[in-house]
């Protein structure tokens, strides 16, 4: 493995992580902005339906956030799929269903 590769290798390891990470922060964020709006729409003084289509729209929110992470898993499994091949699995990150919490089943 050149020291060029391993460089790139090293780069794509630390974005791939941070894109994760990124992607779980908004869905967390998400969480806490639900959690507000329906704390706020318990006073007595607000409607019983305030909100409603607010909520509504952040569910579709947190799903195409749950859609983005997985997309991102499958992008980590493609990565390490090349890493093996190309390096020998050195710098592979383990990706397994421990950590995915889902079966790691990639449709083409």
């Amino acid at each position: 493995m050149t020291e060029r590769m391993n460089a790139d290798a090293q780069n794509i390891r630390k974005l791939i992580r941070e894109a994760e990470a990124l992607a779980d922060e908004s869905m967390i964020a998400f969480a806490r902005l639900k959690q507000a709006m329906i704390s706020a729409r318990q006073n007595p003084e607000a409607e019983m339906d305030a909100g409603q289509s607010a909520l509504m729209r952040l569910n579709q929110a947190e799903g195409q956030a749950l859609s983005m992470s997985t997309s991102l898993l499958r992008v980590h499994a493609e990565l390490n799929k090349i890493c093996v091949e190309k390096m020998a699995g050195d710098q592979e990150t383990p990706l397994t269903e421990a950590t995915t919490h889902q079966p790691l089943v990639m449709a083409d």
